[in-house]
């Protein structure tokens, strides 16, 4: 029997994130998820009397692909790849994974191979058509949030169909907040860290972009930020973990960077390019069920009580000018029930806005999980 849950979120994905409308044409990507959730999408953008693209790929297949990347193949793939997408006006991606690491033992410079020349297709979905990505619940995810297969898909179910709607208020008063502010002083254990938002937009993700969703987001002035930070939340990239990532700045650049045994692993991928090194997201995260990380950066970024700091490429809606193939959300989070207890604070232009994870506002509280 197909769970029920399956048609309620392809529901939300096709007619509250993406707005899908008569005649639009609809790229549905799928990698590792199963046929039911297909189906339920091409059924669903059919009803709106939307034309449905489907797109199947698979994790191992793509390794494959990676390990013997080269700059005729990538540019190949993504001259067509970028021609389908120019076609589109939607685009809704979801992504399973047996295994989060199974690109780790990709060499670094395949990698960057396949990302200059995979950016521009990247950039033209996020900065021209209506789009929303999420993960699929394997038992690896659940495996990595420390869950049973169905605790974990229950988890998933619940925060992918929250009520987004009625967060949105408390989003937009966060938002005319950040656009109105110039210094953002951010402190923790392990991290004094200041920079300027000033004239640079925010926007609101409730529900539109990723699934689940829960954030505000804006850009640092790329050469403000001043200062060091400690991420506490575990991160993956390009199929690497990492743990407790110490970055300093200097006049916007990432001048130091550590991250223990993976300190190497870690410059590798900032020196990918100039941009890498620059930030070019800075957001607060707050979905009132999302409490733990589980190295997956769509759950994460998430999570009630946080903030993420991103190396690398800006996005047009909130632009600070950096460009780079990188865009590393690493994660924060400052609760007083996470860690080793000792919170953290958000000051914008010298005013505590936030501590230990809770928005102090009235304003802001229905951000508060």
């Amino acid at each position: 029997m197909k769970d029920p849950r399956i048609s309620q979120l392809a529901r939300q994905l096709v007619r509250y994130s993406t707005n899908i409308k008569k005649g639009e044409k609809v790229m549905l990507h799928l990698c590792d998820v199963p046929d039911e959730l297909g189906i339920a999408l091409i059924r669903e953008v059919r009803a709106k009397k939307a034309v449905p693209v489907l797109k199947v790929e698979h994790g191992l297949l793509g390794r494959e692909m990676l390990l013997g990347a080269s700059d005729e193949q990538y540019k190949l793939i993504a001259k067509h790849q970028l021609s389908e997408m120019k076609d589109m006006d939607a685009y809704i991606a979801i992504r399973g994974s047996h295994n989060i690491c199974e690109a780790s033992d990709v060499p670094a410079a395949r990698m960057k191979t396949m990302m200059n020349h995979m950016r521009k297709v990247m950039n033209h979905r996020v900065d021209h058509t209506k789009w929303c990505v999420l993960r699929w619940p394997h038992s690896a995810m659940a495996q990595q949030a420390g869950m049973s297969t169905e605790a974990f898909e229950n988890f998933y179910f619940d925060v992918c169909l929250a009520d987004y709607k009625s967060m949105l208020p408390a989003m937009r008063a966060l938002k005319r907040l950040m656009e109105k502010t110039d210094q953002v002083h951010i402190k923790n254990k392990g991290t004094d860290l200041r920079f300027s938002i000033k004239d640079i937009p925010a926007i609101v993700c409730g529900g539109n972009y990723n699934i689940p969703d829960g954030e505000v987001f804006t850009a640092p002035v790329k050469n403000s930020v001043e200062g060091h930070i400690t991420h506490n939340a575990p991160t993956v990239y390009q199929g690497i973990p990492f743990d407790n990532i110490y970055l300093e700045f200097k006049q916007g650049k990432i001048i130091k960077a550590e991250a223990g045994s993976k300190t190497k692993e870690l410059n590798k991928i900032l020196d990918a390019d100039p941009g890498a090194r620059y930030i070019g997201e800075f957001a607060l995260g707050f979905h009132p069920g999302i409490k733990e990380p589980m190295r997956d950066i769509l759950f994460d970024e998430k999570i009630a009580g946080s903030f993420h700091f991103t190396p690398g490429q800006a996005y047009e809606e909130a632009d600070n000018g950096n460009r780079s193939q990188v865009h590393w959300d690493m994660v924060t989070i400052q609760r007083k029930d996470y860690g080793d207890g000792s919170g953290g604070e958000v000051w914008f232009d010298e005013k505590l806005i936030r501590k230990d994870g809770i928005f102090l506002s009235k304003s802001l509280a229905g951000l508060n999980y």
